[in-house]
């Protein structure tokens, strides 16, 4: 990176979309769960090293989600167009830089929606994060979801009200009280994430902090390969098992219901190279439905699958 201060200017090699420095702290959160195994993940709807790791973050929590705790905090990425460095002051500025990392990553990004309708923040979306929390956590982990395939993908300005309730719709919430939460406590609830994201020093996203009852704890940041985040998890609880899941194109799709060629891959154990041509047939077959990009795409299952 030119600029580590520089929230947009995302190394792929490291893997780290950064923010500016904090004071490194030694904190850790000891887990509140019956689980082994704590997560805490510092991530941002915008980071694009997040979605780089989204194949390898669904294929932990397959195999030790139970084992696993994950807690998703919110860590404030871009709060407003207030700098500049490291060759990027200006939203037109990111657009190339995200489809250089889309290559890097092999996930599908256009980079394209920082020319046609670009956002000024990415705090509007990680507060409408916290209020689908408010409401339930597996809904709002689909919200998450939703607001960053339009983002990476549809070139939708996801700090636009009108674009957050639809997502909040697919995603099965409350859009009323979403709405409700987002203008009241849930901007509260974001700045104690941001709050505890410089406590714990957090520098960049993707950071993971793994911890144990006895207040062992592991560190994974930025983009890394699978490994790096199961030997975490075996660090902290040497005895656990990786549970056993059915890799047909079937389940993984009821599991989660879209798709890109890398996480099917990661996830079926079918060869990257392979795992389009695959997916592509199931949707000539109509059993899945594709929805492509400059730099890749993404499939869905149909109506008449599930």
């Amino acid at each position: 990176m030119e600029n580590k201060n520089n929230p947009l200017l995302c190394d792929p090699v490291e893997g780290v979309c950064g923010i500016p420095s904090q004071v490194t702290a030694n904190d850790t959160v000891a887990p509140n769960t019956k689980k082994p195994v704590k997560l805490i993940y510092f991530t941002d709807p915008i980071c694009s090293s997040c979605w780089g790791i989204e194949p390898q973050l669904r294929k932990l929590k397959l195999e030790y989600g139970h084992k696993l705790e994950i807690e998703y905090r919110m860590g404030g990425l871009l709060p407003d167009w207030s700098y500049n460095g490291g060759g990027i002051s200006k939203p037109s500025d990111v657009a190339l830089h995200w489809d250089e990392v889309s290559l890097y990553y092999d996930m599908p990004i256009d980079g394209d929606v920082w020319l046609e309708d670009p956002l000024s923040s990415s705090y509007p979306p990680s507060i409408a994060f916290k209020a689908a929390q408010m409401q339930d956590n597996e809904k709002a982990l689909c919200f998450l979801r939703e607001i960053r395939e339009m983002i990476f993908l549809q070139k939708k300005n996801i700090a636009k009200w009108e674009n957050i309730e639809i997502a909040a719709q697919k995603a099965g919430l409350n859009t009323g009280q979403l709405k409700a939460d987002f203008d009241g406590t849930a901007g509260i609830r974001f700045e104690e994430d941001l709050k505890l994201a410089r406590s714990m020093g957090v520098r960049g996203f993707p950071t993971m902090f793994f911890s144990d009852h006895s207040g062992n704890n592991e560190i994974v940041y930025g983009s890394r390969p699978y490994a790096f985040y199961e030997t975490a998890v075996l660090k902290l609880h040497p005895t656990a098992t990786k549970k056993e899941y059915d890799k047909d194109w079937e389940t993984l799709f009821s599991k989660y219901h879209s798709l890109t060629a890398k996480e099917f891959a990661e996830l079926s154990g079918t060869p990257r190279a392979e795992s389009e041509k695959y997916l592509n047939n199931l949707v000539a077959k109509g059993k899945l439905k594709k929805l492509t990009t400059k730099n890749g795409s993404v499939w869905t299952i149909t109506s008449i699958s599930r």
